[in-house]
C-alpha cells in the first residue's frame, strides 16, 4: 500500500478562529525569513560577526533578519497576551526557530519541494473557506493583525511547505498495525455516552437539566520543556534538573506559565506561550496522562523526566465535550430520545461510499532529478502504455513507491484518503484511463483506474478514524526527533550562543 500518498492524520494548521493574530499560520512565531544569504556572501570571519546571527550549512541568517522576525513575533505575543521575555532571550528563542526553519527549506530544496503560487492560493482558499469569509476579508483581517499580505504569504508558503516535508519523511516511518486500531477501538468503547447507569431522575418540579457529559474527556496542556543532550554526562543532567527546578519554584510563587514558556522553554511551542493544544486525555503520553491525573485547570504539575528532558506541564482545561440537555416538551409531545453522541452521526448507520481501485507510478524529484525530467519520464511512459505495454509491468520497474512491486496497485481507494491532487486527478479518470502526469507534494505519478464500486464504510470509518487519530498522536514526537536528526547532522555555528557564552 502506498503510505507515502495518504493524508497525515495531523491536521495543517490553518483554519484557526478569527481575531487578532490568530490568522497567522501555526508556524509563524517559528519560522525563519525564507531569504538567507548563501555562506559564500559573507565567509565567517571576524570582520563579518557583527552582521551574521548564524550560519546554518551553507546559509547566513544575517543580524537585520533576525531583528526583522523577532519584531515580529513580539507583536504577534503581545497580541496573544504572551508575556514577552527581555530582548535577548526573545532573540535566542527566536533564532534557535529560525535555524530549524533554515534546516527545514534545505531539506525541502534537497528533495525538491517547492510550494507554487497556485497550491499558496489554494492554502489561502482553503483559510478563508474554514473561517467562513471571503479572501478580501481574510485579507483585511491579517493586515489588521499588524502582518503585511506578503509576509503572510510567505510565512503560509513555509507552513505548507514544511507539512509536505512531514508528510515525506514522517508519516512513511510511523507503522499503525491492525492491532493498534482494534486496542483504540476496544480502549474507546467504554467512553461514556450519557447519564450514569443507575442514576435517578430528575422529578417533574426539578429545575432545568445540566448539559449532559459525552465523549472522552479533553485536556488542553501546555509546557516548559528544559531538553537535555543526548548521552549527557551526570552533570550536565543534574544541571538541567536545577534548571527545572528553578522554574517551577518560581511558578508556584505566581510566575506566568506562558511568559517562563517563552523565556525559558526548549519545546516547539515555547514562543506560543506553550500550549500544546487540546486532545482527548488517552490521546496524550502516557507519562503525561500520570503527571496530571489529580491536576485541575489551571494547576501545574511537577517536574516530568522523559528522554528529551525535564517538562513542567500546565493543564490549561479540562473537561468533557456536552451535548445540550433535553429541553422539556410541552404535555402532548413526548421528551426527544438522546442518540449516543460518541459516533458521528454518519456512523450509526449505513455510510454508502464510492471507492476507486487504482494503480500509480511515482517518480520522486530530487535535485537531481527535476520536475521537468521526472514529468518527461513519465509521459515516455504513458506512450509506451497506450502502445500496449502493461501499466502494472512499469510501476514494478520505474515507480519508486512502496507499491512497486505489487504493480503500483493501491487496492480500492477511499474519498479523502489521498492527497487532493492526486484524488482530483483520479476522480477525473473513466476505468482503464491513464492520466497525464500529475504532481503532488511527494513528486509525479501516472495514474490508471481499474474500476470504482460503492460499499458500505460503517466499520471502515470507525478504523479509519481510530488509524488517524493514533497517526496524530504519533506523528508529533516523530517530527520532532526528525528534526533531531537534522540537527545533528547539520554544521550550525550559532554567534548568538558565542557571545552569551562569551559574556558568562
Amino acid at each position: 500500500m502506498m503510505s507515502g500518498l495518504r493524508h497525515p492524520a495531523y491536521v495543517l494548521s490553518l483554519a484557526v478562529a478569527l481575531g487578532g493574530s490568530a490568522l497567522v499560520p501555526a508556524h509563524a512565531a517559528k519560522t525563519s525569513p525564507r531569504h538567507v544569504a548563501p555562506a559564500s556572501q559573507a565567509a565567517p570571519t571576524e570582520q563579518f560577526v557583527d552582521g551574521i546571527a548564524a550560519i546554518v550549512n551553507k546559509q547566513v541568517i544575517t543580524l537585520g533578519q533576525l531583528s526583522e522576525k523577532t519584531a515580529q513575533v513580539r507583536g504577534q505575543m503581545q497580541q496573544q497576551r504572551i508575556p514577552v521575555p527581555e530582548d535577548a532571550v526573545l532573540r535566542r528563542q527566536v533564532l534557535q526557530q529560525m535555524i530549524n526553519s533554515a534546516l527545514q527549506d534545505q531539506e525541502a530544496q534537497k528533495v525538491g519541494i517547492k510550494i507554487s503560487d497556485a497550491q499558496l492560493d489554494q492554502a489561502i482558499g482553503s483559510v478563508a473557506q474554514r473561517n467562513r469569509i471571503g479572501v478580501d476579508q481574510l485579507k483585511r483581517e491579517v493586515l489588521a493583525s499588524g502582518l503585511s499580505w506578503d509576509q503572510y504569504r510567505s510565512e503560509l508558503r513555509s507552513q505548507v511547505q514544511d507539512d509536505a516535508l512531514r508528510r515525506r519523511f514522517v508519516e512513511d516511518r510511523i507503522t499503525i498495525s491492525d492491532s493498534d486500531v482494534d486496542a483504540f477501538l476496544q480502549s474507546h468503547a467504554d467512553m461514556p455516552v450519557g447519564p450514569a447507569a443507575g442514576a435517578p431522575t430528575q422529578p417533574e418540579a426539578a429545575p432545568e437539566p445540566a448539559p449532559v457529559p459525552t465523549g472522552p474527556e479533553l485536556v488542553e496542556l501546555a509546557q516548559i520543556l528544559v531538553e537535555v543532550p543526548d548521552y549527557a554526562a551526570s552533570s550536565v543532567v543534574a544541571e538541567k534538573r536545577k534548571q527545572a527546578e528553578t522554574i517551577l519554584r518560581k511558578l508556584k510563587s505566581g510566575g506566568n506559565f506562558a511568559g517562563l514558556a517563552a523565556a525559558s522553554s526548549n519545546g516547539p511551542q515555547a514562543l506560543q506561550g506553550g500550549d500544546m493544544g487540546i486532545r482527548p486525555l488517552k490521546d496524550w503520553p502516557d507519562l503525561f496522562v500520570r503527571a496530571i491525573a489529580d491536576v485541575p485547570a489551571g494547576g501545574i504539575s511537577g517536574i516530568i523526566q522523559s528522554g528529551r528532558g525535564f517538562h513542567i506541564l500546565k493543564v490549561v482545561r479540562r473537561g468533557y465535550a456536552q451535548r445540550p440537555a433535553p429541553k422539556k416538551a410541552s404535555a402532548p409531545q413526548p421528551a426527544p430520545t438522546p442518540t449516543p453522541a460518541r459516533q458521528p452521526a454518519a456512523a450509526s448507520g449505513p455510510m454508502m461510499v464510492t471507492q476507486t481501485h487504482a494503480r500509480h507510478i511515482l517518480i520522486k524529484t530530487s535535485k537531481v532529478m527535476s520536475d521537468d525530467k521526472a514529468r518527461g519520464i513519465l509521459s515516455g511512459l504513458r506512450t509506451r502504455i497506450e502502445h500496449g505495454e502493461s501499466f502494472a509491468e512499469l510501476a514494478k520497474r520505474y515507480s519508486q513507491d512502496a507499491s512497486a512491486p505489487q504493480g503500483g496497485d493501491l487496492g480500492w481507494v477511499n474519498p479523502g484518503d489521498t492527497v487532493p491532487a492526486f484524488e482530483q486527478a483520479m476522480n477525473a479518470l473513466q476505468p482503464d484511463q491513464v492520466s497525464e502526469p500529475v504532481k503532488s507534494p511527494f513528486g509525479w505519478h501516472l495514474i490508471q483506474v481499474e474500476g470504482r464500486r460503492t460499499k458500505n464504510m460503517e466499520q471502515e470509518f470507525r478504523r479509519m478514524q481510530a488509524r488517524r487519530e493514533l497517526m496524530e498522536r504519533r506523528i508529533g514526537p516523530a517530527y520532532e526527533d526528525w528534526l533531531d536528526q537534522l540537527r545533528s547532522q547539520a554544521y550550525i555555528d550559532n554567534r548568538l550562543e558565542h557571545t552569551r557564552s562569551g559574556t558568562q
